[in-house]
């Protein structure tokens, strides 16, 4: 996700309009839809106006998105929370994942197995 799609994200959840952005960063709302549109390069400074704006910090603004939650709390109050720590994380939850699918499916197969022995014998209880 660019820089500016968070912000638009950002100033979205918060339920800003962009002319409430625009004017409380001192634009033009020409100005401010530019930078939401990725048209404006927009200075450390800049950014760290939108986060204070926004109530974020700038850290959080910048890694929206990558490794990031955002989860409705409360009235317009919204926690963020990151999401594993590295790559290596989500390689060992997807082999985690591919290892419990082997499991299942040679549960399945010993069910199926079972459920053939149960017919066989109750065949042979009939037959008696």
């Amino acid at each position: 996700m660019k820089i500016n799609e968070k912000i638009r994200f950002m100033r979205q959840l918060k339920e800003f309009s962009q002319e409430d952005m625009a004017e409380r960063l001192g634009l033009s709302l020409n100005g401010y839809a530019n930078i939401e549109r990725g048209e404006t390069d927009v200075q450390i400074s800049r950014l760290e106006q939108i986060a204070d704006i926004l109530k974020v910090d700038l850290l959080e603004l910048l890694s929206f998105g990558e490794k990031t939650v955002a989860c409705l709390v409360g009235n317009n109050n919204y926690q963020f929370s990151n999401v594993g720590q590295n790559n290596s994380d989500a390689k060992e939850a997807q082999f985690e994942i591919e290892k419990l699918q082997l499991i299942i499916e040679q549960q399945r197969m010993e069910i199926a197995y079972l459920k053939e022995i149960l017919a066989l014998k109750s065949q042979n209880v009939t037959q008696d």
